[in-house]
C-alpha cells in the first residue's frame, strides 16, 4: 500500500486540515491510519501519552484518529527561542537551543530520528499521511526539506497538492509547484484539491476544465470555505475562528502577547453560545469584559515586558473582575520571574510580575512534561503541564478572590470547571458537553468535505 503526502502549494493552504480530513475518509475505508510530520515549527505543543513534546497539529490529527499519541507523529519541532535561536525538540525532548542558520546546516543529523519514527510508524498501520511543510518547491531550500522532499523521496509517497483560491494566484501556484518539483515527486502527484472556495462551486467549473486539460493534473475536489473552531495550529488559523455571538452574556478578553501559546485551550470557549471570546492585541480599555485570560506564553518574559511597554500592564492590575492565567500567564501573576540560568533570554534576567501570587516563579532547566488527570479548583480535570517555571509555594495552581490561575493547560475542556467558573461570574451560565460536541462538529466537517472529494481516486490511488 502506498503512504501518502499532502504538499501545500503555498503556506497556510490547508495541510493540517487536509491531513486529518483525508485521514479519516481513509480510516473509514477499513484501514488503519497514522498522521505524520516530520518537522514543525510551531509554539503550540502537545504532552503525548508516552509523555513526550509534539506540535499540536499532529496531537490533534491522532485525537481525532484515535491513535496513540507520541514523539514518532512529530519527530523534529522547532519553538521560539531567545534571540535569533529556536528550541529545538527531538523525539519529544528538548536538545538544544539553536541557531536557526546553524540548525539548517546541521539538519543532516537528525534525518536518523526522522526516518526511526516513519520507520515505526510504517510498521504499525497500514498507511501514513504525511503533512508537508509551506512550499515543497522554495529552490534555495529542497535540499533541507525534511517534511516535503525528504519523505515523498525516500518512501515514494503518493502525493495530493492543496491549493488555497483565496489568496489569489491559484492557477499559477498549482501550475508553479507541479512543475518545479523533481520528476520522481511529480510523477507521484495523484491529483490536486483546491480549498476554500467562498460561493458556488459551480463558478469554477472552468477553472477545473484548465487544470485538468491544459495542466494534466486531476482535480480531486473543490472545497467550500467551512468555518473550524478547533486545532488552531498558530495565530494565522486562530484569526479564523467564527463564533455565535447572538446569544453572549459573558465577555472574555484573551490577551494577546506576541509569543502567545497553546490557543486550543481557548476551543471550548469559541464554540461556547454563552461567551463572547475576544483576543486583545493593544494597549484598549478592559472594563467591557468580565474575565481577562492570560494565556500560555512561549518567552514569558519577553510577553509581559511587552505588556508593560504597550500599556496593558497596568490595565490589566488595575482589572477589578475575573483574572485568569494558564502556565506562562500563571507565571506572570507571580511577585518575581527568575530566568537565572538565561532559558529565554541572552542573559539571566529577573523580571516583576503582576504581584497577584505572593511567591515568585525559578525558571528550571528541567522542563516538565506531564500529562494526568488533576484536581484543580475542587475539579477533577484532565491535561497536561509543559513549562520551565516552578513555584515552591502553589506548584499547581493558585485561587484566591478574583485572581485564578494554574499550570495545566486544556482544563477548560472539562465540563464542570467551566460550569464553576463561569457560575461564579454570571449565575445564568449552563455548561455544555464540549467533548460530545466536539466530535459531532468534527465528523461534521469531514463529511462536507468528503461530499466533494474525488474519494474513489484517492482509494484507487493508495492501493496502486
Amino acid at each position: 500500500m502506498n503512504n501518502i503526502s499532502i504538499f501545500g502549494t503555498s503556506s497556510d493552504a490547508g495541510k493540517s486540515t487536509l491531513t486529518f480530513v483525508i485521514a479519516k475518509i481513509i480510516q473509514e475505508m477499513g484501514y488503519s491510519v497514522a498522521p505524520f510530520k516530520a518537522q514543525n515549527v510551531s509554539n503550540n505543543a502537545f504532552v503525548c501519552d508516552d509523555k513526550s513534546e509534539i506540535a499540536v497539529a499532529q496531537y490533534f490529527q491522532a485525537e481525532i484518529l484515535k491513535v496513540p499519541t507520541s514523539y514518532h507523529l512529530n519527530p523534529v519541532l522547532l519553538k521560539s527561542g531567545r534571540g535569533s535561536s529556536a528550541s529545538l525538540i527531538v523525539e519529544g525532548k528538548v536538545v538544544t537551543n539553536k541557531d536557526v542558520r546553524e540548525y539548517y546546516r546541521d539538519l543532516d543529523i537528525l534525518k536518523p530520528a526522522v526516518k526511526r519514527c516513519f520507520d515505526y510508524l510504517d510498521s504499525k498501520y497500514d498507511i501514513v499521511v504525511c503533512e508537508g511543510a509551506g512550499s515543497p518547491v522554495e529552490l534555495n531550500l529542497m535540499d533541507k526539506d525534511l517534511s516535503n522532499i525528504f519523505i515523498a523521496d525516500e518512501y515514494n509517497t503518493k502525493i495530493i497538492l492543496v491549493a488555497d483560491i483565496e489568496k489569489g494566484g491559484v492557477f499559477a501556484s498549482i501550475y508553479g509547484v507541479y512543475n518545479l518539483l523533481p520528476k520522481k515527486l511529480r510523477e507521484n502527484v495523484i491529483g490536486v484539491i483546491i480549498n476554500k472556495f467562498r460561493g458556488d462551486l459551480t463558478l469554477f467549473d472552468e477553472g477545473i476544465r484548465i487544470i485538468q486539460e491544459d495542466f494534466k493534473i486531476p482535480v480531486l475536489g473543490v472545497l467550500p470555505f467551512t468555518p473550524f473552531n478547533f486545532g488552531f495550529e498558530d495565530s494565522q488559523s486562530l484569526k479564523n475562528y467564527v463564533q455565535n455571538r447572538d446569544k453572549a452574556f459573558i465577555k472574555v478578553a484573551v490577551i494577546a502577547y506576541p509569543y502567545m501559546s497553546n490557543y486550543n485551550d481557548f476551543e471550548p470557549l469559541i464554540v461556547d453560545d454563552s461567551i463572547d471570546l475576544e483576543f486583545v492585541e493593544s494597549n484598549i480599555s478592559l472594563e467591557k469584559f468580565d474575565m481577562i485570560i492570560l494565556p500560555g506564553s512561549k518567552l514569558v518574559i519577553k510577553d509581559l515586558r511587552w505588556l508593560k511597554q504597550i500599556g496593558l500592564y497596568a490595565r490589566i492590575k488595575e482589572f477589578k473582575k475575573e483574572i485568569f492565567g494558564i502556565c506562562g500567564g500563571y507565571e506572570m501573576m507571580f511577585e518575581t520571574l527568575d530566568d537565572k540560568y538565561a532559558l529565554e533570554n541572552d542573559k539571566a534576567t529577573l523580571e516583576e510580575g503582576f504581584g497577584f501570587i505572593a511567591d515568585k516563579i525559578v525558571f528550571e532547566k528541567e522542563k516538565t512534561l506531564e500529562k494526568k488527570e488533576y484536581e484543580i479548583f475542587s475539579c477533577k480535570v484532565e491535561g497536561f503541564e509543559i513549562h520551565h517555571g516552578v513555584s515552591l509555594k502553589y506548584p499547581l495552581f493558585f485561587e484566591n478572590k478574583n485572581i485564578k490561575g494554574t499550570f495545566a493547560h486544556a482544563i477548560f475542556d472539562n465540563d464542570s470547571l467551566r460550569d464553576k467558573i463561569f457560575k461564579s461570574i454570571n449565575k445564568n451560565y449552563k455548561s455544555f458537553d464540549f467533548k460530545v460536541l466536539k466530535e459531532t462538529k468534527i465528523d461534521e466537517f469531514v463529511n462536507i468535505l468528503k461530499s466533494k472529494l474525488d474519494v474513489k481516486k484517492i482509494k484507487e490511488s493508495i492501493n496502486e
